[in-house]
């Protein structure tokens, strides 16, 4: 199975980095394929540790690919890094080996703790939209013109019908990175 979260990792200087990606649970393993080159992935070679942050938020998943990385953290509880303060629920994992690869390396972890925060509510429709356009945006340049607009089409029916603030915030943002992908690739 594969679950879209938002990994945070720490360097060792103590920086803390937010990542949406989807990762692998199978068993009691959770593995984490951060593409070569990425922060995640020498993050976690470097410090051996990340949080996987359940999170609603979709602004978060957004952001991340908008460059809106300023959210709020709080303090991991058994290793050291930081959560979301927005996720519902958080696991703190530990690297235990690694299957390597020269473009996408797969990193198994253990948990070592799971913390919820807050009762999961139910997502809406445009919540499942903004995620998969998020998605889109982080594969614009190996996607043809039509088949992105073909699936934004798509997502546009369940963000007009459910669609909060929270959630036309985020569209926005991946709309306004669309846009600029389209007119750098007609110039």
């Amino acid at each position: 199975m594969i679950q879209e979260i938002i990994v945070t990792t720490q360097n060792s200087m103590g920086t803390t980095h937010i990542a949406p990606m989807g990762v692998h649970i199978i068993d009691n393993d959770i593995i984490i394929l951060p593409f070569r080159p990425s922060t995640t992935l020498d993050n976690l070679l470097t410090t051996k540790t990340a949080a996987i942050n359940y999170c609603d938020d979709v602004r978060v998943f957004a952001g991340c690919l908008t460059g809106r990385r300023d959210w709020p953290m709080k303090p991991a509880e058994k290793i050291i890094g930081s959560v979301l303060s927005c996720a519902l629920a958080h696991t703190e994992v530990e690297l235990t080996r690694i299957e390597q690869d020269p473009i996408r390396p797969k990193l198994f972890c253990k948990t070592v703790h799971t913390v919820n925060h807050s009762p999961f509510q139910g997502f809406n429709r445009a919540q499942y939209s903004v995620l998969e356009a998020a998605i889109l945006v982080s594969r614009l340049g190996r996607l043809s013109p039509e088949k992105i607009e073909a699936e934004l089409s798509y997502l546009r029916i369940g963000l007009e019908k459910t669609a909060g603030d929270r959630e036309l915030e985020a569209w926005s943002w991946l709309m306004v990175l669309i846009e600029n992908h389209k007119s750098e690739n007609d110039a």
